[in-house]
């Protein structure tokens, strides 16, 4: 019996290592229903429910292989995949957009001007 009970006892402290080191090398970004510094504590002070609770709830998800050039859905930036980014339409259908690269294309046409009055 003593037997069972450190084995069970060395399995649980593997566990619990094992989902420390996880929630640590993890990116904010990717840890999920918590933030990352909430699932650090539930792991450090319920070590075993947390680390299981860690691992079916928290831990992210299983991320796409990396893709060869000419395979499609491999995003070729993985920072336009974050949640809440702002996905840019067409630049024609943006008024402002065009407004404002009209306005530093003459103001460098005009510094540029400035330098070379010659020319």
């Amino acid at each position: 019996m003593l037997y069972f009970d450190g084995l069970v006892g060395i399995v649980t402290l593997g566990l619990w290592i094992f989902c420390l080191v996880d929630v640590i090398t993890t990116d904010e970004s990717s840890c999920r229903n918590l933030p990352k510094g909430l699932w650090l504590l539930v792991v450090l002070v319920v070590p075993l429910v947390g680390s299981i609770i860690w691992l079916a709830a928290g831990r992210p998800q299983q991320t796409m292989r990396a893709r060869g050039p000419y395979e499609r859905n491999a995003p070729a930036y993985p920072e336009y995949d974050r949640p809440g980014r702002f996905a840019a339409g067409s630049a024609d259908d943006d008024d402002e957009f065009l407004r404002k690269c009209r306005e530093r294309a003459e103001a460098q046409r005009k510094l540029a001007r400035d330098k070379n009055p010659e020319a």
